[in-house]
């Protein structure tokens, strides 16, 4: 006998009781029948309702619209509604009895969600690191650390390269939100009052969206987050739907989550403003979600494609009151918009710096070894800077765990991206050094094909002819991640990268190992190189990564560590058209600069010199720079990476004279104070802004490079500190070349200045042309520039913009200015805001100044609006007498 005809059978029963008894109670029922909802199906309709005219249509229609278990469910519902409190318990019973204590609807709701939640705590507890060996587990509230969320939705134009932009992306929004969220917060009302029931938790590859959902599980099961809130919370993974080729259920979903078959789901879904779904991996679903309005499903136990049954989820057609968390990363924002209404945004950041911390020493769980690790992480930046990233920071503290239980020296390791990778690489096939020379060279280049195929086809995930095809018939588990999913009464494989980057990798790796020496494979080869040069230059962003990976890969001294190591040789042609073609580039770009923006140009400048830092050869990047002879870069915000790749450029562009900062800032890194964590900042955020105060620290530093050949130098609206200007001072004092320096600020002291002079009035000091325009330079400063005006023997142009110098400034300039016997051009350009500019009085001493100088020739007082009759009456004294050399006078 089937559970619907038991069903009917029961309710039958229990209706022909109720004719039986008190006249109108079978009338009752069908009139509150009417009014019932179950869940969030609307109540029968009346006019079926007055159709079903005998108690055997009446038991049929309730089956019929109401399915199995949820006719029982409304029959009581209705029952204990009209008072017929009897009749329900019968019918609970006689249920009970036909189909035992698992399935039936009083059974205790607390109880099974009990017995779940020890199943989530059981099934979430644990992670499996990515290069753990069998059965090597780790607790995943012994590693989880807390991450940075904010209610943050960026849009398209805002979004950098996911992987290549993440560090500078991170920092920027960190410091423009003080109060990041938890996510305990994320259902929480927002300024409005208004509640969100899907949140849309976004962020790039690796950096903890699969951990925090897995998170979300746990602390749920542990009674420790949404108590009150949710009575049941699953987890979908969208990986594994993917591959789910038989029809599916919301129902179905909800078991797959159960430690059995025997949930009481219908009891479950009549409450669904107590379910939370979290839908992980909303980027890798592969479904078009183009479905008409018509194909979505309204019943949660009808069975439809899964692309049905999620796009329903999704836009509320199924479920309206249930809640939602979806996990994506940005690049799939566009499509999930599309099938979302009135959602949150939250996006996940990665650590701060205490988090960082924090996570070695839970990682390392030796406090000594996580001390030496992460002190030598902090001392490197770029380092450091990745650990922003989850992933990253998991693998930068694999590879340096391995080096040091090998008793190797930390500060061997690769400062670059690649080295890194390639660390890592080299400790995972050491600890599988079972397989022969010729099987690990096999599998290495299975992988660099899949990976390169999947770059060029942007696909990140592979079934198992995939693998086969590039040679991997036993996948290598090292760097693939492997999933088994149902496929009818089969089981079917499918392969992703452990992490996009990893795919980027060895996706380099493809076009840089030596291919069989064969005239084919060769201009093979070599085609593909320049097909993803080609590629490269059409998209910056996509495969920017990838090309780093390759210049990193052409290192001369890492190749010999590829061919020591994995007996795998590195073309030395590839490095040739590698140069070749970066150079036509960078040509190009200089000769199409005025079609683009300064910042995109930026932009440009600083995607190829990442790349040449990546690869860390001078005679190579030399030669790639060798047509720079100046450099502008605008609107910049600086992170220390940059600043370090800049540094390294500069000191490699040998015919560079002329540099341009215009509107660049750098990170803040002292971003610890409003900021959850732990009290105590760490050393790394204490010293950094000594180190890192500005763009202008890594400049000074390649101009104090003895080789530097640079001669103009120009600051615009930078930022500065005083740290910068002893930094400036330094490079005044030692460079040979520099001869024009341009310095424009706005909001700054006379400190600044004061500090600069240090630099000006030294003996070696070079320069000839000097432009210093401040914002709020008062008389105070005037001094020191005076005594460099005496003691110089090299400036023939000087021009001070300044708001608040007035007379008293003026006279002791010319008071130096006397002295000086180079000027040839003196513009001073002094603004009549708060009462400052020059009156009479300062012209009476430029008067004086004139009639002695005997170089100067052009003067500059443009924006002066305060001269007065008197003043120009003054100044035409100095300008007739018979000493005055002027030619000039604006």
């Amino acid at each position: 006998m089937t559970t619907e005809i038991n069903m009917k059978e029961i309710l039958l029963d229990i209706l022909d009781n109720l004719s039986g008894e008190k006249e109108g109670d079978l009338e009752r029922f069908k009139f509150s029948l009417a009014n019932a909802s179950y869940g969030e199906k609307a109540p029968i309709p009346k006019g079926r309702l007055q159709k079903a005219d005998t108690r055997i249509k009446l038991v049929d229609l309730l089956c019929e619209y109401y399915k199995e278990h949820g006719a029982v469910n409304v029959a009581i519902l209705v029952l204990e509604r009209i008072n017929l409190r009897d009749s329900a318990d019968k019918l609970k019973e006689a249920t009970k009895k036909a189909l035992g204590p698992q399935q039936t609807p009083d059974r205790s709701a607390n109880a099974y969600r009990v017995k779940y939640r020890e199943h989530i705590k059981n099934k979430y507890s644990t992670i499996k690191d990515m290069n753990a060996r069998l059965g090597e587990n780790v607790k995943l509230n012994s590693r989880y650390t807390k991450l940075i969320i904010v209610n943050e939705h960026r849009h398209k134009k805002q979004r950098e390269h996911e992987i290549m932009a993440l560090g500078r992306r991170h920092a920027e929004i960190l410091t423009k939100h003080a109060s990041p969220i938890t996510i305990g917060d994320l259902f929480e009302s927002d300024r409005d009052g208004q509640l969100p029931q899907i949140v849309v938790l976004q962020g790039a590859a690796g950096i903890g969206k699969t951990l925090t959902a897995k998170k979300i599980m746990l602390d749920w099961a542990n009674e420790e987050l949404y108590q009150s809130r949710f009575d049941y919370v699953f987890y979908i993974n969208c990986r594994k739907i993917n591959f789910v080729r038989e029809q599916r259920s919301v129902e179905d979903l909800i078991l797959e989550n159960c430690p059995d078959q025997n949930a009481p789901t219908k009891e479950i879904l009549m409450n669904p403003e107590k379910l939370l779904f979290i839908i992980d991996g909303f980027d890798e679903l592969r479904f078009s979600f183009n479905q008409p309005t018509s194909n979505q499903c309204s019943d949660p136990c009808e069975r439809q494609p899964v692309e049905i049954i999620l796009s329903s989820l999704f836009r509320k057609e199924v479920l309206l009151k249930s809640y939602l968390i979806i996990t994506t990363r940005p690049i799939a924002l566009e499509k999930l918009e599309q099938c979302l209404k009135d959602e949150r945004y939250a996006e996940i950041l990665g650590f701060s710096e205490n988090e960082r911390e924090e996570y070695f020493y839970k990682f390392f769980e030796n406090e000594e070894q996580a001390r030496k690790a992460f002190n030598f992480v902090e001392d490197n930046e770029m380092l450091f800077t990745m650990c922003f990233v989850p992933l990253v920071c998991w693998i930068i503290c694999t590879v340096l765990k391995q080096q040091m239980e090998a008793g190797e020296d930390l500060a061997q390791t690769s400062s670059t991206i690649t080295g890194v990778y390639m660390n890592y690489l080299f400790s995972l096939l050491k600890g599988h050094s079972s397989n022969s020379e010729k099987q690990v060279q096999g599998n290495l280049n299975g992988l660099c094909s899949l990976a390169a195929d999947g770059i060029w086809r942007k696909n990140i995930l592979f079934e198992e002819e995939d693998v086969k095809k590039h040679g991997l018939d036993k996948p290598d588990s090292l760097f693939l991640n492997e999933n088994m999913f149902q496929k009818g009464i089969d089981c079917e494989f499918v392969y992703s990268f452990i992490h996009l980057s990893f795919q980027e990798f060895f996706a380099a790796l493809f076009y840089v190992l030596e291919k069989e020496e064969t005239v084919e494979n060769s201009e093979t080869a070599i085609q593909a190189l320049e097909k993803l040069f080609e590629e490269c230059g059409k998209s910056r962003n996509y495969l920017m990564l990838t090309m780093r990976f390759l210049f990193g890969l052409l290192n001369k001294k890492r190749m010999e560590e590829m061919e020591k190591k994995l007996s795998c040789k590195i073309s030395p042609k590839i490095k040739n058209h590698l140069l070749t073609w970066v150079k036509e580039k960078l040509s190009l770009s200089l000769l199409n600069y005025d079609e683009l923006s300064s910042l995109e140009m930026t932009i440009f400048y600083f995607e190829y010199f990442h790349c040449f830092y990546e690869i860390q050869e001078t005679e190579f990047v030399q030669s790639a720079m060798d047509h720079f002879t100046e450099l502008k870069l605008n609107g910049r915000t600086f992170t220390k990476m940059d600043q370090i790749v800049l540094q390294f450029c500069i000191k490699n562009c040998c015919k560079l004279e002329s540099v341009y900062l215009d509107t660049c800032l750098s990170l803040t890194e002292d971003l610890n104070e409003d900021s959850p964590g732990p009290s105590k900042r760490p050393r790394w955020a204490e010293h950094q802004q000594e180190l890192y105060p500005s763009p202008i620290y890594s400049l000074c530093e390649a101009l104090e490079d003895p080789n530097c050949k640079i001669k103009k130098l120009s600051l615009k609206s930078c930022e500065i500190t005083d740290a910068a200007c002893e930094n400036l001072a330094t490079v005044l004092r030692t460079n040979q070349s520099l001869t024009e320096l341009e310095v424009r600020f706005g909001d700054l002291d006379d400190t600044i200045v004061q500090l600069l002079c240090k630099g000006l009035t030294h003996p070696n000091c070079k320069l000839q042309r000097l432009s210093l325009t401040f914002g709020d330079l008062t008389d105070a400063c005037c001094g020191d520039l005076a005594a460099f005006l005496r003691t110089t023997q090299n400036l023939t142009e000087l021009e001070l913009g300044q708001r608040k110098l007035g007379d008293a400034g003026v006279k002791l300039l010319c008071e130096g200015l006397k002295q000086n016997r180079t000027l040839q051009s003196l513009k001073l350009w002094l603004s009549s805001r708060d009462g400052c500019s020059i009156t009479a009085t300062g012209c009476g001493d430029l008067a004086a100044f004139l009639k002695t100088s005997q170089s100067l020739t052009e003067l500059d007082l443009n924006c002066n609006k305060s001269l007065g009759d008197a003043g120009v009456r003054l100044l035409c004294e100095g300008l007739t007498h018979p000493n005055c050399k002027l030619e000039t006078l604006v």
